[in-house]
């Protein structure tokens, strides 16, 4: 390990398939040690995994980050958001935690939708339309299927808020991560007492949402990790904030994050509030807002194209005029959580090539169709997209996107922006700095700038007309078949 110019930090990324720890130089930037351990998902009819195995994973992760860590003086936990953590009094999980990408609740989605005002009540007084990823209709589900399980919580956390609470054993959560329960109001920055009472949640059994830059707490002497006594424990946050902390994102930059699912976000100033539901309007983790648009099919979804075409991801090829709709997993964006995915304009001349390229157009169409919803009117759209994510070194990716985007596109060195995201968050405990401005110090998002390509509007147009044509199909799809296929994703995998 090579000698630091500042404090160490750690910046843990707790995702859907692994929990990742990077210590950090504070002062530089410099990741000097790094550690990774997986989780497992359930592949039954829902979405669900074992908190305690990402206690054990963020264990190892660190264990494997030496001596490092136990030379940092502050951590922050950034992870997968919406998922329902339960415990009981002695702080043990009732159950299997319900994942942001269980489906089951649809159902319930929609009912809480039409109970309590419909989309334009729900956007403007938690800033987004639940969905079946929300915290608060996985709930509701609970309640409904599970009544012994409801009985039985004492605790209901979000998996970032967990582990914070076993590292300093109290009960808080931030506004960035909050704001995607539905039952937080964005307008107060409060917990929703209607929405609370409607889903018969006691608001006693919720963490305390800390300010952003508050120390939670310090690292308890009843653990087995590699802390030295003292370790300074920030707020955390949900993912998608860390990563836009990592990046030290500004408003009027987009992000695209190619994942197993993909996000557009980006910051603004003003708090969002979209009764279509396409765009949720998240906090970050600074004081500023996040509005994101989500789909559920992305890097996962081109790939299984790719295996069963027998073809590598990059044997794209240009030229076809097949459409393939890759809603493998249902789909948030648009909102059909129980469609399967559909292929249209199969003709003799369609390649492999043909239909692998398809399935990129689809996945990236779902995004760039919530791009200047999530960007402030007066942003300006010629600044390059910063492309993120799995998918963002992948040339096929980033073709697409400048093609069908017409814009340019940047792709940052940095890798692991959650957890980066994470250890600027722990940094700024120890300067007094905006995270973001650590972040930026650190420069985080320098990277390769693709220069713009003409738009292709024949393709964007062409698909839109497909999806509209089958809208009616596709939601007789999820009316028909309530379940929930696919497996787990994240921002960064």
């Amino acid at each position: 390990m090579s000698a630091a110019e500042g404090p160490l930090v750690v910046g843990v990324d707790t995702s859907t398939q692994s929990t990742k720890a990077l210590v950090v130089d504070a002062a530089t930037g410099q990741v000097v040690a790094s550690g990774q351990a997986p989780h497992t998902v359930s592949s039954g009819a829902g979405r669900e995994s074992d908190p305690r195995q990402w206690w054990d994973a963020l264990r190892e992760a660190l264990h494997q980050c030496g001596e490092a860590a136990h030379e940092a003086a502050a951590v922050s936990v950034g992870g997968q958001q919406h998922g329902l953590v339960t415990l009981d009094e002695h702080g043990d999980p009732v159950r299997p935690a319900l994942l942001w990408n269980d489906v089951r609740s649809a159902p319930q989605a929609r009912r809480l939708v039409d109970e309590l005002g419909g989309p334009k009540a729900w956007a403007e007084r938690t800033g987004s339309v639940p969905g079946a990823s929300f915290t608060v209709t996985k709930w509701a589900w609970l309640a409904e299927h599970e009544p012994e399980a409801v009985r039985a919580t004492r605790a209901v956390r979000l998996p970032h808020d967990y582990l914070t609470e076993r590292l300093t054993g109290l009960g808080t959560t931030d506004r960035g991560d909050v704001s995607g329960t539905g039952w937080w109001a964005s307008g107060t920055e409060e917990y929703d007492e209607e929405t609370l009472a409607h889903v018969g949640l006691d608001p006693a059994l919720l963490p305390r949402v800390v300010r952003p830059g508050e120390v939670v707490g310090t690292v308890r002497d009843t653990h087995d990790l590699p802390f030295s006594k003292g370790t300074l424990v920030a707020p955390g946050t949900g993912d998608n904030a860390a990563a836009a902390l990592g990046l030290g994102l500004r408003p009027g930059t987009a992000v695209l994050s190619l994942g197993t699912s993909g996000t557009v976000y980006a910051v603004s100033r003003h708090r969002p509030g979209d009764p279509t539901g396409t765009v949720a309007g998240f906090a970050d983790a600074r004081g500023d807002w996040l509005p994101l648009a989500c789909t559920l099919n992305c890097t996962l979804a081109v790939d299984r194209v790719a295996a069963l075409l027998g073809l590598d991801r990059e044997a794209v090829e240009p030229g076809g005029s097949v459409t393939l709709l890759p809603y493998l997993d249902g789909e948030r964006t648009p909102n059909l959580p129980h469609a399967s995915g559909l292929l249209h304009g199969l003709r003799h001349d369609t390649s492999a090539g043909h239909l692998l390229q398809a399935a990129y157009d689809g996945a990236v169409h779902a995004l760039l169709g919530a791009l200047d919803l999530v960007l402030d009117a007066d942003a300006d759209r010629g600044t390059p997209l910063l492309l993120i994510g799995g998918g963002a070194r992948g040339t096929a990716w980033q073709q697409t996107v400048r093609r069908l985007s017409g814009r340019p596109v940047q792709v940052p060195e940095a890798r692991e922006l959650v957890a980066l995201g994470a250890a600027a968050q722990a940094a700024g405990l120890l300067t007094g700095e905006d995270p973001a401005a650590v972040a930026r110090r650190w420069n985080t998002a320098a990277g390769p700038v693709l220069e713009a390509v003409e738009q292709d509007a024949e393709t964007l147009e062409r698909i839109t007309g497909v999806l509209s044509d089958a809208s009616p199909l596709l939601e007789r799809g999820t009316e028909a078949r309530p379940r929930t296929r696919g497996r787990a994703a994240d921002i960064e995998d």
